[in-house]
């Protein structure tokens, strides 16, 4: 059961970091015009999408092999998305400009997070006795 875990979350994981990798880079790099299809974003959230994405893939490494140390690089995405959702009401209290949807697309980033987060803890860390 642990080795089904690993491998369908890894494959989730990674399929949602190569999509993420892909968005932030075009946003970041002005791909395809992306920069003006996403209106009013914030680039600090999107350097911080971009870093997880990152994380993303490397954690999909560590659930195809079943690391222990999984849980703890996933649980700095969490970090991460928790300080920029911050910084991001933050810069919505400043005045600054933004798109509502991304107040939605931080939290589902961060609630998935914690679950890939919450499986690679239980599958790879929690002794069974």
């Amino acid at each position: 059961m642990k080795k089904i875990i690993g491998y369908v979350s890894g494959t989730l994981i990674a399929a949602f970091g190569l999509l993420t990798l892909f968005l932030s880079t075009s946003v970041i790099l002005d791909l395809f015009g992306v920069r003006e299809k996403e209106g009013n974003y914030v680039l600090f959230v999107v350097w911080a999408n971009f870093i997880s994405s990152l994380i993303y893939l490397f954690a999909a490494y560590g659930f195809f092999t079943q690391k222990r140390w999984t849980s703890k690089i996933t649980i700095t995405t969490v970090a991460i998305l928790v300080l920029a959702i911050a910084g991001l009401f933050f810069h919505i209290q400043s005045g600054g400009i933004y798109e509502t949807k991304t107040i939605a697309a931080l939290t589902f980033r961060i609630i998935l997070s914690t679950v890939f987060t919450l499986l690679a803890y239980f599958s790879f860390n929690k002794n069974r006795t």
